[in-house]
């Protein structure tokens, strides 16, 4: 079963330290998991106001492998996920975050559990934008807090960053004409452009590809090692490609996940007694 709580509610779990985040959530019969609730098809919620999505079933399955009977969803964004995870809101963040050297910084990240391609959309019938230097000096929309908005920073001259609390919002303004271009998942683009008739069309398929995991506090090294283990059951059993198959139009996330060079995706850890 999966609820979706309030931040509030969330936030009033016992304050466990990280090592305990394990037992806490088998203790307690719950694993909190922070999500958008806006970025299909990686998770949304559905015409029922249920979490929904790559990241809900993936998350639904990996509480089965921790023994933990319950999910409860905790909407919240990517500017908020470090913030919420270093002040115990939730247990772990499954919402197609991206790992990078400044976040692991901060918080830790299990191994891989998916490959995202960054695309760069533009309204439906624009042809003023078919390379990554193209968007220079451009109004550009991204969501707040990702790896997106961070990459438009720094690497595309002049660009006028228009900033967003989820892909839909900067999709539908760039529909609209308030920008000329935004970058979002390949596959959350192709999703919404085709369920919400949105009139855009990704210009630059694949300007470069990111490597996905979920998040959890520092130190937290028997929840990691837990997590892991589920994820490489999942990558091994045959569940991760058919989560992914029925989300993504048959692309398999965990032919994958490995497919990555070694270091990007590390053997999973011995298993444990304890």
């Amino acid at each position: 079963m999966a609820l979706l709580v309030s931040l509030p509610l969330a936030a009033a779990c016992s304050g466990a330290g990280p090592e305990d985040v394990l037992a806490r959530a088998r203790a307690t019969g719950s694993l909190r998991v922070a999500l958008t609730q806006a970025n299909p098809p990686w998770n949304f919620l559905d015409d029922a106001g249920q979490p929904a999505g790559y990241d809900v079933d993936v998350a639904k399955d990996l509480a089965k492998r921790l023994g933990i009977p319950r999910v409860d969803f905790i909407g919240s964004d990517y500017a908020s996920f470090i913030g919420g995870i270093q002040a115990d809101r939730f247990d772990i963040v499954v919402s197609a975050q991206t790992i990078t050297g400044k976040r692991e910084q901060e918080v830790d990240f299990s191994l891989p559990y998916a490959v995202n391609d960054v695309a760069v959309f533009v309204r439906r019938g624009a042809t003023g934008i078919t390379a990554p230097k193209d968007l220079a000096g451009k109004r550009i929309a991204v969501s707040e807090g990702t790896t997106e908005a961070e990459f438009v920073r720094a690497s595309v001259p002049g660009a006028d960053v228009r900033t967003y609390k989820n892909a839909m919002l900067g999709l539908t303004d760039l529909s609209q004409g308030r920008a000329d271009a935004a970058l979002v998942s390949r596959f959350q683009g192709g999703y919404l452009a085709a369920k919400k008739a949105l009139p855009v069309q990704a210009a630059i398929p694949v300007l470069h590809q990111e490597v996905l995991g979920m998040s959890f506090r520092k130190r937290s090294r028997r929840f990691k090692d837990a997590v892991n283990r589920a994820i490489s059951a999942m990558i091994a059993d045959g569940t991760l490609s058919t989560i992914s198959r029925r989300w993504f139009g048959g692309t398999d996330m965990a032919a994958a996940v490995r497919g990555l060079p070694a270091a990007q995706a590390p053997l999973p850890p011995v298993e444990r007694n304890s």
